[in-house]
């Protein structure tokens, strides 16, 4: 209890060294392939605190050539990954704390109340792009952990920060990571998850149906087969497929999500000329996949459905669908409820809430995947941002959510790693 006291104490003092190192973070523009910046303020702050570094390009051939790597990057030149070790003095339990430094694009300027990258800071909230996905969360992190080091408390266990790249395409960062040699005893992400616990994540993965149809003259259109009106077949199947794998979640951490793990349809690509029939269709969309299903079990269950639909339809039986699995791929994560870190946040939760704190599985992917699956290190995701502004204007965090998730984290590295006495 003497190192909570103080490590709340130091906290208290130094909110707004924090909320200015997320306002410096938040002003840098860290969209993909832009991420050098923005890194190069998170390794120095690590060097300042006596972290010991590991900075490194990642796009080797072991990673590319990894089953979990899904990547359309070129090139990760000049956009390092970042790995900061406060080491312990040895017997405790480890953890990695992993933060990813990318961030999606503004989108339209117009719809944003301040400057995407302004850092403005107004009624206890700071907006920008990044703010609570998730520069917040990494900030939350980066607190712990001076706080540690600020009052001279020394852990037994090691406690490894990970801010990465590319999460926000399919986790090349953190897999890279991982293939390094980075594993722990339990992590924590702090993505904006509205200080709820994430014991699990679903997985995701981009697909791409193509539809075959006859072009044809729009005046004679029975002369041809509109891929536009097969694709409306093809929808209505997926959304079959949607309603049947939703069926099978029984899991109490998914009971207020009216569709735990949906296939939504992003984009549609069909027709040059109003008086043509198209004679091509291509569907984009996203596919769900269960914290207990593997994306291999996933994808069969999409190919078996697309295929019942060519054998159902004349024409598609010779014209069948061309399904693509592309671009973006994220791991399911699954830990128990009751597993000791989960445990051990909820204590800490507790203490510095005075209530137990919500449990529910994300309703998007993470980084999680990854280190679980691939990592075997068990993960629960838990930060300060809001889900709801994550990825739209007006993007926000709410500080002082982000002060009490450094709290909760710096009492859960004491109790997880120990205290060397």
């Amino acid at each position: 209890m003497k190192y909570d006291n103080q490590i709340k104490q130091w906290l208290k003092e130094n909110r707004a060294r924090g909320a200015r190192l997320l306002q410096i973070l938040v002003r840098e523009n860290s969209t993909r392939g832009n991420e050098s910046s923005t890194q190069a303020l998170v390794i120095e702050k690590c060097r300042q605190l006596g972290l010991a570094l590991d900075i490194w390009e990642i796009g080797g051939a072991e990673l590319k050539n990894h089953p979990a790597y899904c990547c359309d990057r070129k090139s990760f030149d000049g956009n390092p990954n970042l790995v900061a070790v406060l080491k312990g003095t040895g017997g405790g339990k480890s953890i990695i704390l992993n933060g990813h430094i990318d961030v999606v694009p503004v989108g339209d300027e117009s719809s944003w109340k301040h400057d995407p990258f302004s850092g403005m800071i107004e009624c206890g909230k700071l907006y920008g792009r990044g703010a609570t996905d998730m520069k917040g969360g990494n900030v939350a992190l980066l607190m712990a952990i001076e706080s540690l080091i600020a009052n001279g408390i020394k852990l037994k266990g090691d406690v490894i920060f990970q801010s990465v790249i590319e999460e926000e395409s399919g986790g090349a960062g953190t897999l890279a990571a991982v293939l390094r040699g980075y594993h722990a005893d339990g992590a924590i992400i702090p993505e904006p998850t509205n200080m709820k616990l994430f014991p699990k994540q679903q997985g995701s993965m981009w697909f791409r149906i193509t539809i075959t149809g006859k072009a044809a003259h729009g005046g004679t259109r029975y002369e041809g087969v509109s891929a536009i009106e097969k694709s409306l077949f093809v929808i209505q199947r997926l959304q079959q497929l949607e309603k049947d794998r939703n069926e099978k979640i029984t899991d109490p951490l998914f009971e207020k999500f009216p569709i735990p793990i949906p296939i939504n349809i992003g984009k549609i690509t069909s027709g040059e000329w109003p008086s043509s029939v198209p004679d091509t269709a291509i569907i984009e969309g996203r596919m769900g996949v269960s914290p207990e299903e593997t994306i291999q079990a996933a994808q069969h269950e999409m190919e078996s459905c697309l295929r019942e639909l060519n054998e159902g339809d004349e024409w598609l039986r010779e014209n069948p669908l061309n399904l693509e699995w592309f671009g973006g791929m994220w791991l399911p994560g699954s830990l128990g409820s009751d597993h000791p870190l989960m445990n051990e946040l909820t204590n800490s939760f507790i203490e510095v809430k005075g209530a137990p704190p919500i449990v529910e599985a994300s309703p998007w992917g993470t980084d999680g995947g990854i280190l679980s699956t691939v990592g075997n290190t068990p993960v629960v995701v838990f930060g300060p941002g809001i889900t709801e502004t994550a990825h739209d204007a007006n993007e926000h965090i709410n500080l002082e959510d982000l002060f009490a998730a450094s709290e909760i984290i710096a009492l859960t590295l004491l109790k997880w790693c120990e205290v060397d006495e």
